[in-house]
């Protein structure tokens, strides 16, 4: 975790110098904010990095001699397949209907929303196969 906190310090660092010479050159505004808001995002990954590294200490992928075999550990559980994110991304394709056009189309849209997403978190509480 330590060199990819490191990594993100001199990313942060380059953009932030890049948005300053953009700024000197372009004078402009708006790309000057998205470069610097850039290296922001940039120096939160690097300094959560660099903070965790701290506590967790040397990962596998720190160590110079570190063999394949050090890093296969559990990384969780990861479902084979799912039919949920469909009606899902359904929803919220009616929620940003909704939006524009009719609010009742915007509530038909989040109560779908969270029917489906209450049986995304919920699959493998009920068996396969969730019955109505």
């Amino acid at each position: 975790m330590r060199v990819t906190g490191l990594f993100f310090a001199w990313a942060a660092a380059l953009y932030y110098a890049v948005a300053t010479i953009y700024w000197f050159v372009a004078h402009e505004p708006v790309g000057t904010t998205a470069i610097a808001l850039t290296g922001g995002l940039a120096t939160i990954v690097g300094f959560y990095m660099l903070f965790t590294s701290k506590r967790v200490g040397a990962l596998p992928e720190d160590q110079l001699l570190a063999e394949v075999e050090h890093a296969d550990s559990e990384y969780g559980f990861f479902p084979p397949h799912s039919w949920w994110p469909l009606p899902v991304g359904l929803f919220a394709g009616v929620i940003s209907m909704g939006l524009i056009f009719a609010a009742w189309l915007l509530v038909l849209g989040v109560v779908g929303l969270l029917i489906s997403v209450t049986g995304w978190l919920f699959e493998y509480y009920r068996g396969d196969h969730l019955t109505w």
